[in-house]
């Protein structure tokens, strides 16, 4: 039995084990084989789920596509997210009542952070444009909204009422008619009522309660039940149930880009605040087990005490166990030899958030060209972007910060292009066009210019008719 004071260690409690982040030596990547392998799969992770995962999503929506709305019902009752009721969609007069419901500090952060957010998605409206490209041949560039879009909001384990306001309301600047969301019900089978009042405050005109691959597919094929139309283009993110469903339906339906589980990287020198850093890094592994959370540092003393900080704050953290498993899996500190080996690791890693903390600051973010979102400076910490600067937290992730942006106005709408040739136009490049047709052997694409100049035909150098011409008069 132990009693008050006892030696016996069973009586007392057993101090946590310090996490220790794995790091990566970047400069022993040279000689090294190792460490050049675990440096590459970083550089290579990608953002398409594993095909077994995207098998299983392939038959779900082939279901839906049969038969959507018993298909969805019947995903929702396997793998959760639908109502309790059983209901699929819920209208405009429920979100308006939510948005009713909403207490006036929640409802002022709402309207707040929309505000933001459409200040800066009016500046990206693209615009028409009209060439001339030689007399007689003007081309229009017509910029039109999409009809329907349907915006996928992550849920389950969380709501996320800020993902909805970075999917509506480019969606609405750039003049989209419709716009339908698609979120999971909780656990217990209700919506988020803070999520159903913001729907209601951006006037969604249908709310799909449905997550995972059957949330995708109900936005894609619609609901003919409850009146829903199929959408044309699908945007947001998710995990990679929704990520694999995205990228089967391409093809059938628009979408943003595929995006993995969100991550985040701080590039720091010892010039910065160890605390504010480990803030960083735990605010994105908040965001999931599967979320990267990287320090790119040439300090290693910086190394040390960010991670002697990380082990403090986790302490009090009220998601420690979703921390423990982000951090232990997917944390990670790499250390480089000199600053412009960091900045060539971020590039080459393409993150979706970038904190940089270093000196020069402004200099190096000049030469930062590959990440989703860049936050500068100790004062702009990657939690302030999520919800209220203004700018879309809707990000490629898995390297695809490379090639992609962060969600904006022009996923919302298309180009058209319109040319108007006159006579006088059409002759002006009538040689070039029956050449290269000629020399493509599609001569009905030669004839279909020849036959407005029947009594006109084409002069070879010399002055002469060319005998195709001289045949066709």
């Amino acid at each position: 039995m132990n009693t008050p004071g006892s030696n016996n260690p069973r009586s007392d409690p057993v101090a946590p084990v310090p996490m220790r982040l794995r790091r990566l030596d970047l400069a022993a990547a040279e000689h090294d084989p190792v460490v050049a392998a675990e440096r590459d799969a970083l550089l290579r992770r990608g953002a398409v789920p594993d095909g077994r995962v995207r098998d299983a999503v392939r038959a779900i929506l082939s279901d839906i596509r049969a038969n959507p709305d018993a298909a969805v019902a019947a995903a929702s009752a396997r793998f959760g997210g639908g109502l309790a009721d059983g209901r699929l969609v819920l209208g405009p007069a429920e979100m308006a009542a939510a948005r009713d419901a909403l207490s006036p500090e929640i409802r002022a952060a709402l309207e707040q952070s929309i505000a933001n957010v459409r200040r800066f998605a009016e500046t990206q409206r693209p615009a028409t444009t009209v060439t001339e490209v030689m007399p007689g041949i003007q081309i229009e560039r017509r910029w039109l909204p999409l009809d329907r879009v349907g915006v996928y909001v992550p849920g389950g384990t969380a709501p996320y009422p800020s993902s909805l306001v970075m999917g509506v309301v480019p969606a609405r600047v750039a003049g989209v008619a419709h716009v339908t969301v698609a979120s999971p019900a909780g656990r217990d089978g209700s919506i988020n009522a803070v999520l159903l009042g913001a729907a209601g405050l951006l006037g969604v005109d249908a709310f799909v309660v449905a997550g995972g691959a059957q949330g995708i597919g109900a936005l894609a094929y619609g609901l003919p039940g409850a009146g829903l139309l199929p959408v044309d283009r699908i945007v947001g993110p998710g995990n990679a149930w929704v990520t694999a469903a995205k990228i089967e339906l391409v093809g059938e339906v628009g979408i943003d880009l595929p995006a993995g589980p969100s991550e985040g990287m701080v590039l720091a020198d010892a010039s910065a605040d160890p605390v504010q850093v480990a803030a960083d890094l735990i605010t994105q592994a908040e965001h999931g087990p599967d979320s990267p959370a990287l320090l790119v540092t040439d300090s290693a003393a910086l190394a040390d005490a960010v991670e002697a900080e990380i082990n403090r704050q986790l302490a009090g953290a009220l998601r420690r166990a979703i921390l423990d498993q982000a951090l232990l899996a997917h944390g990670r500190i790499v250390l480089v030899p000199t600053l412009q080996a960091g900045i060539d690791f971020v590039n080459a890693y393409g993150p979706e958030h970038l904190s940089v903390e270093v000196g020069p600051l402004e200099a190096t973010v000049a030469l930062l060209r590959n990440a989703g979102s860049i936050f500068v400076g100790p004062w702009a910490p990657e939690s302030a972007g999520d919800y209220a600067t203004g700018a879309n937290h809707v990000l490629p992730t898995g390297g695809l910060a490379r090639s992609c942006g962060p969600l904006a106005v022009e996923a919302f709408g298309k180009y058209s292009q319109v040319q108007r040739i006159t006579r006088d136009g059409l002759a002006s490049i009538r040689r070039t066009v029956g050449v290269l047709a000629t020399a493509e052997g599609l001569e009905a694409h030669r004839a279909a210019i020849e036959v407005r100049f029947r009594a006109d035909p084409i002069h070879d150098a010399a002055g002469a008719a060319t005998p195709s011409q001289e045949a066709d008069r």
